[in-house]
């Protein structure tokens, strides 16, 4: 395994230890290793097994490693038609604050089942509320249920709360088929350093998107692309 993406690796496992609030210590008893190799681990200079990997995912409610069927697997997407259902989906940290920013696709109300009440939950919660999507936590339960305003008001964005997670970048998605153009807080690094945002680019050039960041903010301008419906295929 390159050195580069076992450093990338380590990075990854430290942040998602960070995130469950627990210490190298902590980790380490629950692989039945030394700090020491955790230590080894997160800088990127430990040799991992896909065995280990697994187990590191286990600990940490994360997963490193998705094994599935052999051979390229695509999924292609086609808009433009009415969805309704439900899916169960990991109660993941990644998992939980991307479902919150997909809630504004719906115009109704939706619920979240068994959501992680982590801060990083909590302050996409505060910027939901300061563009007027009322949330509250239903009793005696971890679900929440989400109600979006008739019009979000962007105007009012908590920029102080917006900036405190990176999370925000991925309300381009949902954002960009409401307005023609808006604004959000430039978001910056984190623990791991400045890190691009070209992906979400590359997925939502598609569908018109540009986005330009000065000023501390996110300029993001939506054309007509002359098509009512995109096709998007995922590799």
């Amino acid at each position: 395994m390159p050195q580069t993406y076992l450093t990338r690796i380590g990075g990854l496992i430290r942040d998602a230890r960070r995130h469950k609030g627990m210490t190298q210590s902590d980790l380490a008893e629950l692989l039945a290793t030394s700090q020491g190799a955790v230590t080894r681990i997160e800088q990127g200079k430990q040799n991992l097994s896909l065995d280990m990997l697994a187990k590191i995912g286990d600990a940490l409610d994360s997963e490193f490693v998705s094994l599935g069927h052999s051979g390229p697997q695509h999924l292609r997407i086609v808009g433009g038609q009415k969805l309704t259902g439900s899916i169960d989906v990991k109660t993941s940290k990644n998992a939980a604050v991307a479902l919150l920013c997909a809630a504004l696709l719906n115009r109704g109300r939706t619920t979240l089942r068994n959501l992680a009440r982590i801060e990083e939950v909590n302050r996409i919660l505060e910027v939901l509320a300061s563009i007027g999507v009322k949330t509250r936590w239903l009793p005696d339960s971890n679900d929440l249920e989400i109600i979006p305003p008739a019009q979000l008001r962007l105007d009012g964005i908590d920029v102080e709360a917006a900036r405190r997670t990176r999370t925000v970048i991925m309300f381009l998605g949902p954002l960009l088929h409401e307005h023609e153009s808006f604004q959000l807080p430039y978001v910056g690094g984190c623990d791991l350093g400045t890190r691009t945002v070209e992906p979400h680019m590359i997925a939502l050039r598609p569908f018109g998107l540009s986005v330009e960041a000065h000023a501390g903010e996110y300029l993001a301008t939506v054309a007509p692309t002359g098509a009512t419906t995109r096709t998007i295929v995922l590799f």
